[in-house]
Formats: structure tokens, C-alpha cells, sequence
């Protein structure tokens, strides 16, 4: 009877020291691999999978030529943010992880923009940023067609985003040939 009641209690003290023990191992990696001053890694969130609601406008048809060879040149996910599908427009729109980034490609006129606006080049593809309530949206400013990318406030530093989308575009798009001046000065 006494072998029976060791037993027990061995099986009892496995069951509870095996996840303590791993739980300590993980935190203990996670302390020893952070740098100073960092937040350290960040655990993955739930994030929601669903159709993100989009418009879509009927295109030009070279416009659209364009937008689909876009949308096929950009990545299953933005680092760990999965794209997700979208209400409308798949052919010209794209979304990924949650909060929603967004692109829309050829949906509406690039913005206007002063001689002296500030102008980010990305890779090769000149950006112009805008910010609101709602986070910032990103305009190619250089590329025949118009393209849109927004960013929610969840996504910072917001360039280190955008920068996401300078290779499909730039690989894509077609340039213009009479680029802003800040582009050029980039």
C-alpha cells in the first residue's frame, strides 16, 4: 500500500513540476535574450481573419491591367500580419492583419501636394504622407497610377510599413515621367 501511495505522489509531483518547470525555461529565455531598453518580443495576438469591406470602383482597363499586376507581385503577409481577404475589388484592393492595413490601387485622384511637402523616398518609389484620427495614408506619388495605403496608429513607426510596399509598387507601376521635385532631391 505504501508502494502505491509513493507512486501516487510521484505521478502528482511529475504532473505539476513538468509545466512549472517549462513556464520558468520560457521566461527565463525571453529575460535573457532582450536588450536593454527593448520591450522584448511580443506575444502573437488574436487577429481577426475576415473580409476587410473595401470599395471598388470600375477601373480603366489599363488601370486595372496595372492594379492586377500589382496586387500579384505583393506577399501573403506584411512581417507577421496575414493578408486578408476583402469585400470588393480583389483585383485592385488588399488588406492585412488587424487592425486592417490597406491598399487600393487606382481608386481616386493622388492628392495634390505643395512645391515644399515633405516626400519620403522608399526604394526607390517616392511616397507622400498624409495623417489623420484614423492613422496615415501613403500616396506613391511618383507612378502613373494612384495607389493608397493606409496605416491604422497601431503601426509604427508608420515607414518602416510603407517601405512593405516600395518593391511591389515600384516593380509594378510604371513611373512617371515628370516626378515631383522632392522625389528627385531623394
Amino acid at each position: 500500500m505504501a508502494d502505491q501511495t509513493s507512486r501516487s505522489a510521484a505521478r502528482t509531483a511529475a504532473l505539476v513540476a513538468v509545466p512549472v518547470a517549462l513556464v520558468a525555461g520560457l521566461l527565463a529565455f525571453w529575460g535573457l535574450n532582450r536588450t536593454p531598453g527593448s520591450p522584448g518580443p511580443t506575444l502573437p495576438s488574436v487577429q481577426a481573419t475576415g473580409p476587410v469591406t473595401m470599395a471598388a470602383p470600375t477601373l480603366p482597363e489599363d488601370t486595372a491591367v496595372a492594379c492586377r499586376a500589382l496586387l500579384s507581385q505583393l506577399p501573403a503577409a506584411l512581417r507577421d500580419r496575414p493578408r486578408r481577404p476583402v469585400t470588393a475589388g480583389a483585383e485592385q484592393n488588399a488588406a492585412y492583419g488587424d487592425p486592417p492595413i490597406t491598399l487600393a490601387c487606382g481608386a481616386g485622384p493622388r492628392p495634390s501636394i505643395a512645391p515644399t511637402a515633405d516626400l519620403l523616398v522608399l526604394n526607390n518609389v517616392c511616397w507622400y504622407e498624409t495623417d489623420d484620427s484614423d492613422g496615415t495614408t501613403w500616396y506613391p506619388i511618383d507612378r502613373v497610377v494612384s495607389v493608397t495605403v493606409h496605416l491604422p496608429p497601431a503601426y509604427q513607426p508608420a515607414a518602416q510599413w510603407a517601405i512593405e510596399f516600395s518593391n511591389p509598387v515600384g516593380g509594378s507601376i510604371r513611373a512617371l515621367t515628370d516626378v515631383p521635385t522632392g522625389c528627385k532631391d531623394g
